[in-house]
């Protein structure tokens, strides 16, 4: 199981390939190149900082094609905080930027009477029954840093949620396609377990 951390730039992907290994995954390499994404069974797709820059990353490399089509075909794909909202239709961080469209939504600023952006650790409330919360209960805390959220237009894929302020989506799911806003790899025994849930997952499609 061909595993690849997808690098546009954007993150610590170190840590993320770390942890990946710690839960289980055997074959990880972290890549920016378009054909070993192409040809990667797994992809992760992580990333910190601006959404604007973040999208010209993933253009300039050539990898908006292979991300999709990876998606397109049914693949396991697990999208990490910038990761998760570069999936919308666009974001409204530093001047309108439009994302990969792979959900209809959009990524906004959390309200701006709180403390931004909001980092460290935040509960999870799990909205519906998935696997990507197996031995995870309701409640449990996630570390997170952000200032912007995404906004799905179809509620369905909401997996859980965490309020801030207000209620905004901490994590998604929908067929082939896990994502969520806080970092797994920071978040100690429970994002670990998250991590291995997600390759049971991969195992039980691939």
């Amino acid at each position: 199981m061909k595993t690849v951390v997808v690098d546009y730039g954007m993150g610590n992907l170190r840590s993320v390939a770390k942890a990946l290994q710690s839960s289980g995954f055997e074959e990880v390499k972290v890549s920016a190149y378009s054909e070993e994404i192409s040809s990667a069974d797994v992809l992760i797709f992580p990333g910190q900082g601006a959404f604007k820059k973040a999208m010209e990353n993933i253009k300039r490399r050539h990898l908006v094609k292979p991300l999709l089509y990876h998606i397109e075909r049914g693949k396991p794909f697990l999208g990490i905080c910038l990761g998760l909202q570069l999936l919308f239709e666009r974001s409204y961080e530093h001047g309108l930027t439009e994302g990969l469209k792979v959900f209809e939504g959009e990524v906004c600023l959390l309200p701006v009477q709180l403390k931004l952006p909001h980092i460290g650790w935040n509960q999870i409330w799990i909205r519906k029954k998935s696997d990507i919360f197996k031995e995870i209960n309701n409640g449990e805390f996630f570390y997170f840093v952000h200032s912007y959220h995404v906004i799905p237009r179809n509620e369905d894929i909401i997996a859980s949620v965490t309020d801030y302020g207000v209620n905004f989506v901490s994590a998604i799911c929908k067929e082939n396609v896990w994502a969520v806003q806080f970092h797994p790899e920071k978040s100690q025994k429970k994002g670990l377990q998250l991590l291995k849930n997600f390759k049971d997952f991969c195992k039980r499609i691939l």
